[in-house]
């Protein structure tokens, strides 16, 4: 039998191309004084802060402004945030870029209201904060579904740490999703984005030993269909609307918590991407990207080839009639060929000048805090995350 669950999720979704007019009233609910927080300065490229600034403006909000977020949001940006925040009095902190941003705003929201300085208090647990600055979103990439979950994940460079933090506070309260933005969005972070959502469906619920509803299997397998037909697409098209859109509500929707319907594990892969990104702050997608095809043959055996070949079956059209183990190989190829042929990512660690000096400190802690092995799909000790390293190489 599958396992019992709540789903709740609260997060109000404007999506569309004209949906950003109804911004102003949406943060007026909140107060007065709006912390606009954003990462590299893309958004005023393409018009977007400027757009946001004068509907914030119009609305009789004041807006202060925190600018710079990295693509592995760094615990020091966040708690430079939360200085602004309690400085100016505000109201309601407005995340307008991916998920780095929107996650760096999330702890920002939390640390806030907790007895601490520091963010990395809270991520590290040391003290905790029930309640969280109210937070809205306006999402420019399809990756991370940050703008419809409570999860972040923050790095600290002092300790080359990059971890999770997850707070029902933090979920957002609003967030406006228009793939019009999402047009100039790079080539490479469109195919890396389009990985990040197939992990979460993978990591999450779809390589699992718990039981699972069938329906929810089912949908499963047309949120990553969705992922192999659109992003080719959009790669070659930038702004074909179509494509971005469907990238766009896939992402939100790969994590929003309906897809796991019960099955709860730790995150294999993104643990242990975590430490390639925490150590050399490549790009998350990426980093997955040259992990799970590896992971897959790794963990791959007799009892669960299965469904493993169900991937290849139902995502990527291989022969149902192939034997578990046939089939099985062949998904992690189709696999393989998306990430590295379609969507052009290099296939390797060594091609983004990553050796095996850090491997095993990096198998170590990716398993620290939790007990010294990854309980998932298979689990794996700090000698079996090195050798699914040494596979990347």
């Amino acid at each position: 039998m599958m396992n019992d669950f709540v789903f709740q999720n609260r997060t109000k979704i404007y999506f569309g191309k004209d949906q950003l007019t109804h911004l102003g009233e949406e943060a007026a609910a909140f107060g007065k004084k709006v912390l606009l927080v954003y990462g590299g300065g893309s958004i005023k490229r393409i018009g977007l802060y400027d757009k946001v600034v004068d509907v914030l403006t119009k609305a009789g909000l004041t807006v202060s402004e925190l600018g710079g977020v990295e693509p592995n949001p760094r615990h020091t940006t966040v708690n430079k945030g939360v200085k602004i925040c309690r400085e100016e009095g505000i109201d309601v902190i407005l995340a307008v870029g991916g998920g780095s941003t929107i996650d760096a705003s999330k702890v920002m929201a939390a640390t806030v209201a907790a007895p601490t300085d520091d963010c990395w208090d809270l991520v590290i647990k040391k003290v905790e904060s029930p309640r969280a600055l109210p937070l809205m979103t306006v999402l420019t990439i399809a990756a991370t579904g940050s703008e419809m979950n409570a999860g972040a994940v923050i790095s600290n460079v002092d300790t080359k740490d990059k971890l999770p933090y997850f707070s029902p506070a933090v979920q957002p309260a609003v967030s406006f999703l228009d793939p019009t933005n999402t047009f100039s969005v790079p080539a490479y972070q469109t195919a890396s984005g389009s990985v990040d959502i197939m992990a979460h469906v993978f990591d999450m619920v779809y390589f699992s030993r718990q039981p699972r509803m069938d329906m929810l299997y089912r949908v499963q397998d047309e949120v990553l269909k969705t992922i192999v037909t659109f992003a080719p697409i959009a790669l070659k098209e930038p702004d074909n609307y179509e494509a971005r859109a469907n990238l766009m509500w896939a992402s939100t929707w790969a994590l929003n918590g309906f897809l796991a319907g019960g099955v709860s594990q730790m995150t294999s892969c993104h643990r242990m991407e975590h430490e390639l990104s925490a150590v050399y702050d490549i790009t998350h997608g990426h980093g997955l990207a040259i992990l799970i095809p590896r992971w897959l043959k790794y963990v791959m055996n007799d009892d669960n080839a299965w469904q493993i070949k169900r991937l290849g079956t139902n995502v990527f059209g291989i022969d149902a009639s192939l034997s578990d183990r046939e089939g099985a190989e062949k998904a992690i190829e189709a696999l393989s060929d998306f990430f590295f042929k379609t969507l052009g990512l290099d296939s390797r660690l060594s091609d983004l000048g990553i050796d095996d000096k850090h491997f095993r400190d990096m198998a170590e802690n990716a398993c620290k805090q939790l007990g010294g092995t990854l309980h998932g799909f298979i689990d794996l000790t700090p000698d079996d995350i090195v050798k699914i390293y040494e596979m990347c190489l």
